[in-house]
């Protein structure tokens, strides 16, 4: 980013380190802060709202977490640059030296803090992908929908159903389209989404029961909360709904 205007987010959940990186960056040319933000879910609000070029982002904050925050922000149609700051050196000698993603351990030095700048670039998809084994559990889904990234908390998903290339996401206000894999979104979460046919996965909160059907596609159908449609009910996960209704 030699040259080029920056434009930055700091993201980071307590005060002191926000006011840190304020004093450091205070007499940088051509960087301006846009905004600060005290989790993930701030700062992709705030680069979107902000057009933000840069963000420098903590790894372990509240809500959302650093790494998932970079891969939200990733589905941005002009993504920021990442640069991830942490106090955690094994952290740091565990992912970002393999993958070659620039971090500053704290305390941040002023001299590392502008040679970071300097170089800041936009993740890679590998990149991002040797990281991911670092990200607990995601708190939330990202849809990209008319250049702009909606978060999606995972406690609101009702189901997930496999459409053709895509999954469905259905909330109980919204229908969206994501790309994320039933089976690796199984693989992720576990049993906070049960898998009631093989082309559908269902949040356990939202199940009212079931129903056996006269005729149709399914002959049991799981009964949702919030939401008027049905879905159907393989034979051999009927079990699963008998068990939840004791």
């Amino acid at each position: 980013m030699v040259d080029q205007a920056v434009t930055l987010i700091i993201a980071d959940d307590e005060a002191p380190a926000r006011n840190r990186l304020r004093e450091l960056l205070a007499d940088m040319p051509g960087v301006s802060i846009a905004g600060e933000a005290r989790h993930g879910a701030e700062a992709i609000a705030l680069a979107q709202q902000s057009g933000a070029n840069l963000v420098l982002l903590d790894i372990r904050m509240p809500q959302m977490d650093g790494i998932e925050a970079a891969a939200h922000l990733q589905k941005m149609p002009s993504p920021p640059a990442i640069i991830f700051t942490t106090a955690y050196d094994a952290y740091a000698l565990q992912a970002f030296d393999m993958s070659a993603i620039d971090y500053l351990l704290k305390p941040i030095r002023r001299e590392r803090l502008l040679t970071a700048i300097n170089k800041a670039r936009a993740l890679l998809p590998a990149q991002l992908a040797a990281i991911r084994p670092m990200q607990p559990q995601r708190s939330h889904f990202s849809i990209s929908e008319r250049g702009r990234v909606l978060l999606v908390p995972v406690n609101e998903v009702i189901y997930l159903r496999a459409e053709l290339k895509y999954t469905t996401l259905r909330t109980a206000e919204h229908e969206y389209l994501i790309e994320d894999s039933l089976n690796s979104i199984e693989q992720e979460f576990g049993e906070r989404f049960l898998r009631l046919h093989r082309n559908c996965l269902v949040n356990p909160h939202y199940l009212l029961g079931y129903q056996k059907m006269a005729e149709g596609e399914h002959q049991w159908v799981a009964l949702l909360k919030g939401i008027p449609e049905t879905v159907g009910v393989s034979r051999r996960q009927l079990h699963l709904l008998k068990n939840l209704a004791g």
